[in-house]
């Protein structure tokens, strides 16, 4: 029985506030309507204890700061606020160094190999953040992505402008693992296939141990934890020059969370750009060897004439 497929795809997954971009997508929000943003963070995270003031217990954390957003735009102080204003807003956001270069030139790179080409190994890039969808397929990385998971905003139906009034998707830093599954068994490009359906691994679309998952810290551990026990690769960035940032994933190294880590600078010749190069090419390489191996199994030598 033939597989499913070929499994010759790799598969880079991208976390996006502090991996991709300094600091936090929705600063271009606040800065469009006049809001502090440090005030508005502030306001989310003295939301649980109001809410537990009131009796409610669980909490979903990751959801809080979406639900502030939908009540600024009640009370006037996000007015009018649109999917579309979140994607004219996501072309402002500024990325590290190196982007979003980066993703074409590791394209060409895997394409002057005619080894790969041969098996037909391909990259695709993927951003799964407990952010804005809008604002990401609004960046100057969107058109370089195969997928985007995050949080979804949704206008109501019965109105009659496009004004945002509630939730329809939330990530939150657990449910990243479910894109996870859904970029391993293909069920974001197969819409037939169930993400909860059984699936032999030898049948799934992207295996894990073709996956590279990019992050910057503890709140990315359900993933990297996911990544490492299958057998993938796991990196971490921080922010050149900020201390804390280094500390923290120079922690999660210690702790076997990550394979390593370095600065969130992606320009040719940085240790972040040479690491994420080398670790593709390793996978590409190791897909080749193992079609390879199976090719000359499967195949056998040519008859040939028997000489006296």
């Amino acid at each position: 029985m033939s597989q499913l497929f070929t499994q010759t795809i790799i598969a880079m997954v991208w976390d996006f506030d502090k991996t991709l971009i300094p600091g936090y997508m929705q600063s271009p929000l606040f800065e469009h309507f006049g809001v502090d943003e440090r005030a508005f963070w502030g306001e989310v995270n003295r939301l649980p204890e109001l809410y537990r003031k009131r009796g409610v217990e669980q909490i979903s954390t990751e959801v809080l700061y979406l639900n502030h957003i939908l009540q600024y735009v009640r009370n006037g102080r996000f007015a009018g606020l649109t999917n579309a204003l979140l994607q004219d807003l996501g072309a402002a956001l500024s990325f590290y160094p190196g982007l979003p270069d980066f993703f074409p030139s590791l394209q060409r790179s895997l394409a002057a190999d005619e080894r790969f080409q041969h098996h037909g190994i391909k990259l695709e890039h993927y951003v799964v953040s407990t952010g804005l969808t809008q604002m990401i397929r609004g960046s100057a990385i969107a058109a370089y992505l195969d997928g985007i998971w995050g949080c979804e905003l949704l206008e109501a139906l019965d109105a009659e402008d496009q004004t945002l009034t509630q939730l329809g998707y939330v990530l939150d830093n657990t449910t990243k693992t479910r894109a996870v599954f859904e970029i391993n068994k293909g069920s974001n490009k197969h819409p037939e296939i169930d993400v909860n359906a059984q699936i032999a691994e030898e049948d799934r679309r992207i295996p894990v141990q073709n996956m590279i998952y990019i992050a910057d810290g503890p709140s990315d551990v359900p993933v990297f934890s996911v990544i490492n026990k299958m057998g993938g690769r796991t990196y971490g960035v921080y922010a050149p020059g900020k201390d804390k940032e280094f500390q923290q994933v120079n922690q999660l190294q210690r702790q076997g969370r990550v394979n390593s880590f370095g600065p969130a600078d992606y320009t040719s010749g940085s240790q972040t750009h040479m690491w994420l190069f080398n670790a593709v090419r390793e996978i590409a390489d190791r897909i080749v060897s193992d079609r390879e191996r199976v090719l000359g199994e499967k195949v056998g030598s040519a008859p040939r004439h028997l000489n006296d």
